[in-house]
């Protein structure tokens, strides 16, 4: 999700996020060390958006709306999956997510996921950042015997910037199934 260097973050920019908070106790201690995100006040979390619009530019009633009119759902994570450097949590299903970003990137396409820097969108929950792979390795092997995880989720939430932290400004609510 955000950048790991806090002086990249820009005061008012925003990040859309599920909050996965069944996740914490198995991957708070790993994201505390190898996640800068974790430190910058990021909680466990699948990224829909980010970057999103400027807190100023947001308008809060069509976000909420296209965020309604997707259901609630159920999440599994059952294994871990890597992009070079990064250890992740893999959501399934994946489709879920990926609906509710393509229906904002849609909606708002001056912001691109990841501002456009990768071709596909890849659901996961980020547990180790910029680390070498021996050390993935070891924590994944860890993370393993924690799995199934699951959570249902009802809601996405809006993360704001101050260009040093991350902070809640605000839950859109899912619609019912």
């Amino acid at each position: 999700m955000p950048p790991t260097e806090p002086s990249t973050y820009r005061p008012g920019g925003t990040a859309l996020v599920v909050t996965i908070p069944e996740a914490e106790p198995l991957v708070g201690h790993w994201r505390s060390r190898l996640d800068a995100a974790a430190a910058d006040g990021v909680p466990a979390h699948v990224t829909i958006l980010y970057p999103f619009l400027d807190r100023d530019r947001l308008e809060e009633v069509a976000l909420g709306r296209l965020i309604a009119a997707h259901p609630a759902f159920d999440v599994r994570f059952t294994g871990c999956g890597r992009f070079p450097g990064v250890l992740y949590l893999a959501p399934d299903p994946e489709r879920p997510f990926r609906e509710l970003t393509e229906a904002v990137a849609g909606r708002w396409p001056e912001a691109p996921p990841y501002g456009g820097r990768f071709a596909s969108i890849v659901p996961h929950l980020t547990v180790a950042d910029q680390q070498e792979p021996e050390l993935l390795d070891r924590v994944e092997a860890e993370l393993i015997a924690g799995l199934p995880l699951t959570a249902r989720v009802r809601e996405v939430r809006l993360l704001v910037s101050d260009g040093r932290r991350w902070r809640e400004d605000r839950a859109f609510a899912l619609g019912r199934a």
